[in-house]
């Protein structure tokens, strides 16, 4: 493990932490943002021990501001924040920055399927429950920081493709896209395959999400 390995299942409660920002390295480093200052340090020495150059903020005003200073390779960014929430932090990163970099959203309190979706939809890239495995984190960390920003752009998706993603945002199960479109269902799987390869997502709630930001959905 990265770090002691009883720190990967406790759930640490909020802390009191002020407004500073911490530098721990140079430019392009990991932002994390969260007002416990115990998590905050935890995750900050295990991604300097995976070598990462990791930068703290325990505020959503801190993060904008040091973000907006020094673009930041990742955002690791608590939901429930002291001023502004999360997901107000990464619109406005959104806003700021544009899609270049990635957010990742972790909370101990909004765990739930829709909380997950809901932080996709807004802009997120991923979204961790807490506790957190901190090798998972790790791991999920590098592939954050090394996939080329704009590759959903490099491969877009097909008409039929895009038809069956809106269906899906629609809510409809594969089975109904299939009679939907008149077409059989394992043909919608094998579509369905191709939209998370080619946007890079992982479940349905995370194409959907990517669909909404990129424009290949309409709101």
């Amino acid at each position: 493990m990265l770090a002691d390995p009883r720190w990967s299942r406790t759930s640490l409660g909020k802390g009191s932490g002020g407004g500073v920002i911490r530098r721990n390295g140079a430019g392009g480093g990991i932002l994390v943002v969260d007002d416990d200052p115990d998590f905050r340090a935890l995750v900050v020495s295990t991604l300097a021990q995976a070598g990462f150059e990791p930068l703290e903020a325990s505020t959503g005003t801190d993060a904008l501001e040091c973000a907006t200073r020094e673009r930041p390779s990742l955002v690791v960014l608590d939901v429930r924040l002291p001023d502004l929430s999360g997901y107000e932090v990464c619109r406005e990163l959104r806003d700021r920055l544009g899609a270049s970099v990635p957010v990742m959203f972790v909370s101990g309190e909004r765990i739930e399927s829709f909380d997950r979706v809901a932080g996709l939809l807004v802009g997120g890239d991923d979204y961790l429950a807490k506790p957190l495995e901190l090798d998972e984190l790790v791991a999920r960390a590098r592939r954050l920081v090394e996939r080329p920003r704009g590759s959903k752009q490099a491969s877009p998706l097909t008409g039929r493709e895009r038809q069956v993603l809106a269906l899906l945002a629609d809510g409809l199960t594969p089975a109904e896209v299939a009679a939907d479109l008149t077409i059989s269902p394992s043909t919608v799987g094998t579509h369905i395959e191709h939209i998370y390869e080619k946007l890079g997502a992982r479940t349905r709630a995370h194409a959907v999400g990517i669909g909404f930001r990129s424009g290949l959905l309409e709101r």
